[in-house]
């Protein structure tokens, strides 16, 4: 790991605690079991959604891509703003509003997967009731 992942989480220490783990040449960051930012290359990435991604875009930060079969991939990870490594209480904020936005995401898979359920337990009803 390099020091750049220990800052981030200095940085956000005043937040809460910030996990890193492994994933495919990279690391996520985690709190409260959220992984609300990717750290690739030396670069801080955070959650964005339609929430908060206008933050980002009206600072001009850019999508993390990859290259997947010829074409580009964007994530719902932006780049950080550089000035949030200069004022820990900026960069508390930027994590909070991607952690939100993580927990968006989680509660609305949740929320489907409840729906799907309950629309196979109407389907299986339905099919005993008519037998």
């Amino acid at each position: 790991m390099s020091d750049f992942i220990p800052f981030v989480q200095e940085l956000l220490e005043g937040w809460g605690p910030v996990s890193a783990r492994r994933m495919f040449g990279s690391h996520g960051l985690y709190h409260e079991g959220l992984m609300f930012a990717i750290v690739m290359d030396q670069r801080l990435y955070l959650k964005a959604d339609e929430v908060n991604r206008p933050e980002f875009e009206a600072l001009g930060l850019t999508p993390f891509t990859y290259a997947m079969k010829g074409k580009n991939v964007a994530l719902s990870y932006w780049a950080a703003p550089d000035e949030m490594f200069d004022a820990p209480d900026d960069a508390q904020q930027w994590a909070k509003s991607a952690w939100e936005a993580a927990l968006r995401g989680h509660l609305a898979k949740v929320q489907a997967r409840e729906r799907a359920k309950a629309k196979l337990a109407d389907k299986k009803t339905a099919r005993s009731s008519r037998a």
